[in-house]
């Protein structure tokens, strides 16, 4: 296969070209109530071509190997014919490496009965917590994915990854009064990852029958202490996307807010991207340019010092690679994507984030939320009354929202505690989804958080 990749880029009669390989084998299993809907394995496997040329990309995709020469000629035709004299792909240094899948426990060598077993034990616990359990959806994925990136620049790559994942939600119903409560694990560690989770499910069909009992949250502003996954979430959503240079390199007011060198939060917030983190879900290793991922730091001591790039943004605004080109999969034209995004921890201990507050709200779990420029809105699963700095009853619907970077600047304090999630799912942009990432953070302690609620 290496020597007819090799001859189909001998082909190229453009100012760059690579071509990408996938092979992948995917397990899914899902229950949904009492009933198994999905169990099974699939393959898939094909193939792009991409071609620069003054400015413009060609893009091509294939099924066969046969098809792949055929493909090298359409992707020259397309970026030919769409050139814009626009800038060109800052300059790497060729790499040739081989990247293995990091496990210790591989899943594909597990049968599928087996894997079936363990999300039927999962789902038999929340159905078999009582009558108000309304339902259950429980979803187990395995991923094996080996790609191949070959460039007219010398880049030789082959990689492999294995993702495997485990994902639970409870429905709790009382008459009309439905509340749901989820949990989700995923990383590239392998099958140790979804095991031993019967405690977790346990937690998770308790909080969605605690949800009927609670209150809705009384609306107003509040000093909020975030867990990690909900802090991970809203540094994902509200602030990491305007870190994505597609998104701000021809938008002249994001590039003025987005200004390097601003301030952004207090002297102890630190945001990093870091594809390079092994066994994460985000981690990539190298992005689909080829190019190497790293630590990339967006926020260093309170002050904006970098975005993401592809090779293209990164020349078209002067500034260097960060390995963060990616796409779902070989049938998508790489992107400006986020990898391990996530606040690093502080100082504080959780009983320290609590110190002070009269009135305020432990805020945990993300349901989901969205975003419009610097404005966010974020649903969360759960929250707790703090009176006094001590946590109190729980409460229901709260919803938080403003401006991100107000927000980032009321930042009190910062945990020690970082968690880093991935789960199943991952992340969208513009009709590609979902990408393996992950996201987190310590507990955080913001004041001035507006809370919708009654």
């Amino acid at each position: 296969m290496e020597s007819i990749i090799k001859k189909a880029l001998e082909l190229a009669a453009v100012e760059y070209l690579d071509i990408h390989l996938e092979e992948s084998v995917i397990t899914q299993i899902v229950y949904s109530g009492k009933e198994l809907e999905k169990a099974g394995t699939n393959k898939k496997k094909g193939g792009s071509v991409r071609a620069f040329h003054r400015g413009s990309f060609g893009f091509a995709t294939f099924n066969s190997i046969d098809e792949l020469f055929k493909a090298v000629e359409e992707a020259q035709r397309l970026a030919r014919i769409s050139e814009t004299k626009g800038p060109g792909l800052k300059r790497v240094d060729p790499v040739k490496d081989r990247v293995k899948a990091h496990v210790k426990d591989n899943p594909l060598e597990h049968s599928l009965e087996e894997k079936v077993d363990l999300a039927r034990r999962y789902n038999d616990i929340i159905l078999g917590a009582g009558e108000k359990v309304q339902s259950s959806r429980v979803l187990y994925e395995d991923r094996l994915v080996k790609t191949y990136f070959y460039s007219t620049e010398g880049t030789e790559l082959e990689i492999e990854k294995i993702y495997c994942g485990v994902s639970f939600a409870s429905f709790a119903r009382d008459g009309s009064n439905v509340q749901m409560a989820f949990n989700s694990f995923g990383d590239q560690r392998g099958f140790e990852t979804v095991l031993n989770h019967e405690t977790d499910v346990e937690e998770v069909v308790k909080h969605s029958l605690d949800l009927l009992k609670a209150e809705k949250v009384e609306g107003g502003v509040y000093t909020v202490v975030l867990d990690p996954r909900i802090a991970g979430t809203f540094i994902h959503e509200a602030f990491g996307h305007l870190s994505e240079a597609d998104h701000m390199a021809r938008n002249e007011k994001l590039k003025k807010i987005m200004e390097r060198g601003a301030r952004f939060g207090p002297d102890y917030l630190n945001v990093i991207d870091d594809g390079s983190m092994v066994g994460e879900r985000g981690y990539i290793g190298y992005d689909d340019e080829g190019v190497r991922a790293r630590k990339n730091y967006l926020i260093k001591d309170g002050v904006l010092v970098g975005r993401l790039h592809s090779r293209q943004t990164a020349e078209l605004m002067g500034e260097d690679v960060t390995g963060n080109a990616r796409a779902i999969d070989f049938s998508y034209m790489p992107i400006v994507r986020m990898t391990v995004t996530h606040i690093d921890r502080g100082d504080k201990d959780f009983d320290e984030l609590l110190e002070g507050i009269e009135r305020g709200l432990y805020v945990i779990g993300a349901l989901g939320g969205q975003t419009e420029l610097e404005m966010f809105t974020f649903s969360a699963e759960r929250a707790y009354k703090i009176e006094n700095g001590r946590i109190g009853e729980m409460v229901r619907d709260v919803v938080l929202s403003g401006n991100v970077f107000e927000t980032l600047k009321n930042i009190e304090g910062i945990g020690k505690d970082l968690v880093l999630f991935g789960g199943l799912g991952g992340c969208g942009k513009r009709g590609q989804f979902p990408l393996p990432v992950s996201d987190g953070s310590p507990h955080i302690r913001i004041k001035n958080v507006v809370i919708g609620g009654k």
